[in-house]
């Protein structure tokens, strides 16, 4: 199965220069469209393959991530399922809880402190169904804290509690922190902004984590026109995930 692309909005940047994470309902129609488009290839390969926990990632960053990963899970959430997570695990630079104004801490980092139990850090966001799970105090060396037994069993938990869970992860290239969830989730979703990463960088990232678990790309920032030459081009690299 060759890899689906969807096209996002090129604005991926607010005027202070972090992630924009819009409201469902802020955006022109042709722009929905292209989200709810999105949504509907994650939904059907992630009810083939028989995944449920799938983090969010990039080459680099500055590519959308954030916004995307954002958007999908209300998306999820508008189309029917009942119970979505969104799980903020950039625990270096976290964006997503200023971006859905939600109380930053407690968070994450203080649930695998031990200092707060998982009730704490689950905040309800303004769509019912969507919860929310910030990143929490800022962690200056985070892998080793996302690869111990501590977050696994946080994430079997969650897998038995919500219809999908969503983490916003580190991108790739940078740090290790995303490596360290390899065999935690089920899968990787991509974010590859067109004209700003090189794609050799985006292939690298994606052969890190293993090919064989990369979900799909979401192309952001192309211009419909160019969205076929992208796919065609792009999409050969990539092949079935394997699923669970």
């Amino acid at each position: 199965m060759k890899i689906s692309f969807s096209r996002q909005n090129g604005n991926t940047r607010r005027e202070d220069g972090s992630p924009p994470i819009v409201r469902a309902g802020k955006q022109d129609p042709i722009y929905l469209e292209q989200i709810k488009a999105m949504g509907a290839k994650f939904e059907y390969k992630i009810e083939l393959l028989k995944m449920k926990v799938v983090a969010v990632t990039s080459a680099v960053a500055g590519e959308g991530k954030t916004t995307s990963c954002a958007q999908l899970a209300m998306n999820l959430v508008m189309a029917g399922r009942k119970k979505v997570l969104l799980i903020d695990a950039d625990l270096r630079k976290s964006d997503l809880a200023r971006g859905m104004n939600l109380p930053a801490v407690p968070g994450l980092s203080e649930f695998l402190h031990g200092t707060v139990a998982v009730k704490d850090i689950v905040r309800n966001s303004f769509l019912p169904g969507l919860y929310i799970i910030p990143a929490g105090t800022r962690v200056e060396e985070p892998a080793n804290l996302l690869a111990g037994e501590k977050f696994r069993a946080f994430l079997g938990e969650v897998r038995g509690h919500f219809d999908i869970v969503l983490l916003d992860t580190p991108p790739i290239l940078p740090v290790a922190d995303t490596l360290s969830l390899r065999d935690q989730v089920d899968a990787f979703l991509f974010l590859y902004r067109a004209g700003f990463t090189p794609f050799p960088l985006m292939r690298q990232a994606a052969e890190e984590v293993g090919e064989e678990k990369v979900l799909g790309v979401i192309l952001n920032g192309v211009a419909p026109q160019k969205q076929k030459y992208y796919s065609r081009y792009y999409g050969k690299y990539y092949h079935k995930p394997s699923g669970k």
